[in-house]
């Protein structure tokens, strides 16, 4: 099969995989009684990652390291200047969460902590383990913050689906992850193999979009509907968790190789626009990221992309 096929097929399995597999970690949850509050914090942030996860463990193991890392900073920064610069363009987005700026705190350290940890251009197995750990805090965290802000109260809806068909969907988006990830990766090695680019450059660009496929859909058809259900602390969570869960997770099992390209800048590309996206919201209180900054943040996208193709 062409790898231009292989590329669109791992792009449209990861996007019904990742939905289903929301879909069903949520009856999932329902069916054990689990509270909206934790399905939220902990089952839908990774069922968002699943993509970049499943993404970057098959490149690594394929021998495509470029791609798994690229991959991450690539999603890191289109959530921002893509997706939250697309959707303030059709209908503004306003800071929900006034607490955003200790979320932010927490983006920002779990992006200087890779940097650190690729210092020497490889993140070892003792680092993945200590990405994991400080995940594990940052949920709790969270959990206790919103219990303590008297979230905790919802009622926990029943499930629509019966357990056995909710099991069903959970293996059928497992297996459907599965297979993008790696029709995904074989299409991604092969053009860039076959134009003379670096996987670095097609796992930033190419890999990391497809990988943000789901969220940038459905952030488009919220803010087509005027649904403010897009929220900055979304995009900052789903940043947070793509650092410290998939590449946590990752070089976990396997350490990985980091190209001294994305390290000396790359990275410095996802850490500009990530200060960006915090001036952008001020003041904290009612922070609004209106049509015109929108259009900031998607010219910055277009241009970082262009410069990587130059």
């Amino acid at each position: 099969m062409p790898p231009v096929l292989y590329l669109l097929a791992g792009f449209v399995l990861l996007f019904f995989s990742g939905d289903w597999l929301v879909k069903s970690s949520v009856q999932l949850a329902r069916h054990f009684k689990v509270s909206t509050l934790v399905i939220g914090i902990t089952v839908v942030a990774f069922g968002t990652s699943a993509p970049e996860l499943l993404v970057s463990l098959r490149a690594v193991f394929d021998g495509a390291a470029d791609i798994s890392v690229g991959n991450v900073v690539g999603s890191n920064i289109a959530n921002i200047a893509l997706v939250l610069g697309m959707v303030a363009i059709v209908y503004p987005v306003k800071v929900i969460k006034k607490t955003v700026w200790l979320d932010w705190i927490v983006m920002m350290l779990a992006t200087f902590g890779l940097i650190l940890a690729s210092s020497n251009f490889i993140i070892s197995s003792f680092e993945g383990i200590l990405f994991i750990v400080l995940l594990g805090v940052y949920i709790i965290w969270a959990v206790f913050n919103s219990r303590k802000q008297g979230k905790s109260k919802e009622k926990i809806e029943k499930p629509s689906l019966s357990l056995v068909k909710t099991v069903l969907l959970f293996l059928l988006a497992a297996a459907g992850l599965y297979y993008g990830a790696e029709w995904l990766v074989i299409g991604a090695k092969d053009i860039a193999t076959r134009l003379g680019v670096s996987e670095r450059v097609i796992g930033i660009s190419v890999v990391a979009v497809g990988t943000s496929i789901p969220e940038l859909a459905t952030s488009l058809i919220a803010a087509i509907k005027k649904e403010s259900d897009i929220s900055i602390g979304n995009i900052i969570g789903s940043n947070i968790f793509n650092i410290w869960a998939v590449l946590g997770v990752t070089s976990t099992i396997k350490p990985i190789n980091v190209s001294p390209s994305i390290v000396n800048y790359d990275y410095w590309w996802m850490v500009g626009i990530a200060i960006l996206l915090f001036l952008s919201i001020l003041p904290l209180s009612k922070g609004l990221v209106s049509r015109w900054k929108g259009g900031i943040f998607l010219s910055i996208y277009i241009l970082y992309i262009y410069l990587l193709f130059v």
